[in-house]
C-alpha cells in the first residue's frame, strides 16, 4: 500500500491517495541534529550500561538525546567488529567460536545505524515543528494523560484525545514493531523475526503458546514454519485449535495495533475494534485492527504490516519510529474476532468518513 485507501476517499479519487498531515521536507545535518539534541535535552544522559537511553521529557515533546546514545552505541558496535576483523585478519585466524562479524551481521549493524541516523534527524526536525492548535470545530477535547514510565520511572505524557464515552479517540505517539502471530516470530535459537526475549522466558512466556505444563508450543511439519514456536496475539479465532498458527493475528500479513492493557476501559476499546494510522511524516496512512495488548505503561506499537503499509522499516528487533504516527480507534466497531484484509479496510474506511474524515482532522491541528 504506497500511501493508503484513505487519503483520495473525501474527492472522489478512486486512486490510492497521499495526505500532507504535517509533512517534513528537510532533515538536519547529523552533525547539527547531535549538537541541537544536546542543548534541547540539557546534557541529561541515560545511566551506563542501561541499554537503549531512556526518555525523560514530559510534556509530550520527546527529547532527543536517548536517540543520540543509541546512535553512538551503533557506531561502537560496528567500530568493535571491525577492528576484530582487521585482527582476525593480521593473525590470519578464522575464530571458531562466533565472534568474527559475518557480511551478513556487518550489513545489518551498518542499516540499523543508517535508520538510528534518520530517527535523530526526525526528532530534532520533530520538536522544531509549528503544532497547529484545535479550532472550535475539534469534536475531540482532551480526555486523559498516559504516562509512559520505565522501571517505574516516567518517561514522556501522550495525550488521548476524544468527545465523549466510547467515542473514537487519537493520540500521537511512536510506532514499535510487534511480530506477534506470524509463523516465524520466534525460534527456540532466537533466529526468529523478533528476540525471543519479547515473547518471555520459561515459566514466564506471553508471547508464544504454552502446553498445560507451560512449555511453549513448536510447529510441526505440517504448519506453516516446522521448529518455530507458535506464536500468539490476544485476538485469535476461536474456531481454531490453540495449537494452530494461524489462529492467531500474523503480523506479517495483517496490519494490527497494538494496546496497552491499562487505558481499555477508560477509552472503551476491544479487541477487534477499527483504527486508522497515519504517518505525519510523509503522509501515508493504513486501516488496521486493534490485535494485541501491551504492556500497561507503553503506548504507540502495530504489526509489520503496519509498518510497511506506512513506509517505516518493518524489522521487529530495529526498526519502527520514535515519533510522529498518529493512532485513530473506534472503540466498539469490532466483532471481537480476527478481519481479513479487504473487511478491516472497508469498515475502517466507513467509519473514517463518519467521524469526520480530512474535516476533522484539520479541524483537530492534525492535518
Amino acid at each position: 500500500m504506497e500511501c493508503g485507501m484513505i487519503g483520495a476517499m473525501e474527492d472522489g479519487n478512486s486512486k490510492w491517495g497521499c495526505i500532507g498531515l504535517r509533512s517534513l521536507t528537510f532533515l538536519v545535518p547529523s552533525v547539527i541534529v547531535l549538537f541541537l539534541c544536546a542543548i534541547s535535552t540539557n546534557g541529561q544522559q541515560a545511566p551506563e550500561g542501561s541499554g537503549r537511553p531512556r526518555q525523560t521529557t514530559l510534556s509530550g515533546q520527546m527529547g532527543c538525546t536517548y536517540l543520540r546514545n543509541a546512535l553512538q552505541a551503533t557506531e561502537r558496535r560496528i567500530n568493535n567488529d571491525e577492528n576484530a576483523s582487521i585482527a582476525s585478519s593480521q593473525l590470519d585466524h578464522t575464530s571458531s567460536t562466533g565472534s568474527k562479524p559475518t557480511m551478513v551481521d556487518r550489513q545489518y549493524e551498518l542499516k540499523v545505524l543508517d535508520h538510528d541516523k534518520a530517527e535523530l534527524d526526525k526528532c530534532v526536525a520533530w520538536n522544531l515543528r509549528a503544532t497547529p492548535a484545535p479550532t472550535k470545530d475539534c469534536s475531540s477535547t482532551e480526555s486523559f494523560d498516559f504516562h509512559v514510565t520505565h522501571n517505574d520511572e516516567p518517561e514522556h505524557d501522550v495525550k488521548i484525545w476524544r468527545q465523549s464515552e466510547n467515542s473514537p479517540f487519537f493520540f500521537e505517539s511512536s510506532l514499535s514493531i510487534d511480530a506477534d502471530g506470524a509463523p516465524n516470530a520466534y525460534h527456540p535459537d532466537n533466529l526468529g523475526l523478533d528476540d525471543l526475549a519479547n515473547a518471555g522466558a520459561p515459566g514466564s512466556w506471553w508471547g508464544v503458546g504454552v502446553d498445560k505444563n507451560g512449555e511453549p508450543l513448536i510447529q510441526t511439519s505440517d504448519d506453516p514454519s516446522p521448529g518455530y514456536f507458535v506464536s500468539v496475539t490476544d485476538l485469535p479465532d476461536a474456531t481454531k485449535a490453540a495449537i494452530d498458527p494461524t489462529r492467531y493475528v500474523d503480523a506479517s500479513r495483517i496490519p494490527y495495533i497494538v494496546l496497552p492493557d491499562g487505558p481499555g476501559a477508560q477509552t472503551g476499546a476491544h479487541l477487534g475494534d477499527f483504527a486508522i494510522v497515519f504517518n505525519l511524516q510523509d503522509g501515508k496512512n493504513s486501516p488496521a485492527i486493534f490485535a494485541d495488548s501491551g504492556p500497561p505503561n507503553r503506548i504507540g506499537e502495530g504489526s509489520i504490516a503496519l509498518a510497511e503499509n506506512l513506509g517505516l522499516w518493518s524489522d521487529a528487533r530495529s526498526g519502527g519510529t520514535t515519533r510522529g504516527i498518529l493512532y485513530l480507534v473506534f472503540p466498539g466497531s469490532g466483532k471481537g474476532r480476527p478481519r481479513t484484509i479487504e473487511e478491516i479496510n472497508s469498515e475502517a474506511a466507513q467509519l473514517f468518513q463518519a467521524w469526520g474524515g480530512y474535516n476533522q482532522l484539520t479541524a483537530c491541528g492534525l492535518r
